[in-house]
């Protein structure tokens, strides 16, 4: 089924964001990203924002209604790492992670809502990741701000389930990326051993899952953690 309702994934020049936005664009939904650096993929509006930054959000979401229309689906997929052990971890590692993963998601949805409210129809999805609720050593910042997209994820349901608004959670596992081609084939292997599907995901698995979420056939979930991670995070 296609759609021509406006799409906008944060983060959407590379990786996990890149294949969502390239999923939308083949299912026929009109598709922008925010990108700090770099172009999204054919078929989309490259938006530049800064999800720490409240004015650069705002610039990018009215550049998007001026170009597409108002935002019926929004995918806060921006985040970075700063991956080390608690007692290195400075300050700033930790908050630049939350603010970003966290306090960004919190912007960019507080700006996407009005519109959706204004049209009684929203679908607001969070890429979490295992890590949030499965723990990973030396992630303590990332996995915080991961997991928090929980209770952020249920509360809004709670605030703006009645207005034709959904509100879910995407939890990816290991999938194949730039990053993960990066890893020591004895560390991928190790990795590979303790998923129980024996693979790495593709990025347009987690894709299809966004995709579905934003589509009719979901109107009923929000709320859910939706987990990609091959049976990793089991249970958890």
């Amino acid at each position: 089924m296609t759609s021509e309702r406006v799409v906008l994934v944060t983060g959407g020049n590379r990786g996990i964001g890149r294949a969502i936005a390239e999923r939308f664009v083949r299912e026929g939904y009109r598709v922008a990203v925010t990108a700090r650096s770099g172009e999204g993929p054919e078929g989309t509006l490259t938006v530049r924002a800064d999800v720490t930054d409240a004015a650069s959000i705002d610039a990018a979401f009215s550049e998007v209604e001026a170009s597409l229309g108002p935002i019926e689906v929004l995918v806060a997929n921006a985040g970075i790492t700063k991956d080390t052990l608690l007692m290195r971890m400075s300050e700033d590692d930790f908050d630049s992670v939350v603010n970003t993963n966290l306090g960004g998601t919190f912007r960019v949805v507080k700006r996407a809502s009005k519109a959706m409210l204004r049209a009684r129809f929203g679908r607001i999805v969070l890429i979490s990741s295992v890590v949030g609720l499965y723990g990973s050593a030396g992630q303590v910042n990332y996995a915080a701000s991961k997991s928090a997209l929980v209770g952020f994820a249920r509360s809004l349901t709670r605030e703006l389930g009645a207005r034709g608004i959904t509100t879910n959670v995407v939890a990816p596992g290991f999938i194949e990326t730039d990053m993960t081609a990066e890893l020591p084939e004895e560390t991928q292997k190790q990795y590979k051993a303790s998923i129980p599907a024996g693979r790495f995901a593709s990025p347009d698995e987690v894709a299809g899952v966004v995709s579905w979420l934003a589509g009719d056939d979901a109107a009923y979930i929000s709320g859910a953690v939706i987990p990609v991670d091959g049976g990793l995070g089991m249970g958890h």
